[in-house]
């Protein structure tokens, strides 16, 4: 389990929609060992409510700037100096701005300006508000001012929208929360790391790929941050946002993944192969889209190149070699295989047979196999996952 015990984190809640998923933020964050206090803001009350919020953080909400039994004692300057984090999740487009214009006209954002804590926010709102020239004016302003803004994500928003704009998931806000805690095991170190599916085109329109959601490997990539590593992400199709930080690379064939994995791979410390990569593609691409004609229909396929084997048989520059097994039967003989065989340093198996692991879950469970050593990895969720990986990576570069 990921440690926080100790860690004080004020958790500052705006009107948004997003609200709702506060009162499994604080829970997860208590779980973990965390000292958890809620500040509110007026329109915030109106998406989820300070007893709820009081229940799950055992604590009494602050709300109002001028509570005079709080204002006796100062109330916003301690909170300011007591908090080793402040989070403001969600954070909608009017607090964004409140933030980075100075504005403290309610209790949290004065006690954002009175804080020499940590101070981190996790956007939420409709994809074109975030997209606005102004949104991303002030979130600028905020990073420079050493802000951490952890999102947004992408995909179906409460209005019907979809794009970029979705507040983080409890558990990866959780995960974030870590990092002011965890050592530079990796600092200096540069770790490339590939995730997601490739995408094989038949025709102008069609092509053939896989359920890799990229979770795993953009986990990883947090993970590796968090210890202090730079990190490149090669990155097939998929629809979740890269770890800001992170060096990210878009690609969509198996073909222009070896292309940049052999770009990367000299220059880095550790390499690790998370991407589901198309064993096959199609012998030729069709310039027209291929139309109905019978009832059957013959594709020619040639095999695609070995991304990871190629990158641990380098003879010049070669680093530390990661594989994935990602299988469904046989796990164990099937990594122990490819282990030897592609000439891996390490492998992580997971067996994907099962619906609540691994393709497009939030939860995964491994087993680390080396050539003399394995390693069993707990169902758990995959950012908790990821950072056992990197704990052992790190361990053995």
């Amino acid at each position: 389990m990921i440690n926080l015990t100790n860690q004080k984190i004020v958790l500052g809640i705006s009107g948004g929609i997003a609200a709702y998923k506060c009162a499994e933020l604080v829970r997860r964050l208590k779980d973990h060992g965390c000292d958890v206090k809620v500040v509110m803001t007026e329109s915030a009350k109106h998406f989820i409510t300070p007893l709820t919020m009081q229940a799950v953080s055992g604590e009494m909400v602050s709300d109002s700037l001028l509570d005079p039994s709080a204002e006796a004692a100062m109330g916003h300057i301690e909170f300011a100096k007591w908090a080793d984090l402040i989070l403001v999740a969600p954070a909608t487009s009017n607090i964004i701005a409140k933030m980075a214009a100075g504005i403290a006209d309610d209790l949290l954002t004065t006690l954002l300006l009175a804080t020499p804590a940590k101070v981190a926010i996790a956007p939420a709102m409709n994809q074109q508000m975030y997209a606005h020239p102004a949104t991303q004016a002030n979130l600028a302003t905020l990073k420079a001012r050493n802000v951490a803004i952890w999102g947004p994500g992408k995909g179906e928003q409460a209005c019907g929208d979809v794009g970029a704009g979705r507040m983080l998931e409890p558990h990866e806000l959780v995960s974030l929360c870590t990092e002011p805690a965890k050592p530079a095991l990796l600092a200096g170190k540069t770790i490339t790391i590939t995730a997601g599916p490739t995408r094989e085109p038949l025709d102008p329109v069609r092509f053939i790929s896989n359920h890799s959601s990229g979770k795993m490997g953009y986990a990883l990539a947090q993970a590796a941050l968090s210890f202090g590593a730079h990190v490149n992400l090669i990155s097939g199709p998929v629809t979740i946002s890269a770890p800001q930080g992170v060096n990210l690379i878009n690609i969509e064939s198996a073909e222009q993944l070896l292309h940049e994995s052999l770009k990367y791979a000299p220059h880095s410390d550790a390499f690790i192969g998370c991407a589901a990569v198309a064993d096959y593609r199609a012998a030729s691409i069709a310039t027209q889209k291929m139309k109905k004609q019978g009832d059957e229909l013959t594709l020619s396929l040639v095999k695609n190149p070995d991304v990871i084997a190629a990158v641990a048989n380098l003879t010049q520059n070669r680093p530390y070699t990661v594989g994935f097994a990602a299988e469904t039967q046989n796990v164990a003989n099937y990594a122990k295989g490819k282990l030897t065989n592609k000439n891996l340093d390490m492998i992580c198996a997971n067996d994907v047979s099962h619906n609540d692991v691994g393709f497009n879950s939030e939860r995964n469970a491994l087993t680390l196999y080396w050539q003399n050593e394995q390693l069993d990895l707990p169902e758990t969720s995959k950012i908790e996952i990821a950072v056992k990986v990197i704990e052992q990576l790190a361990k053995r570069l």
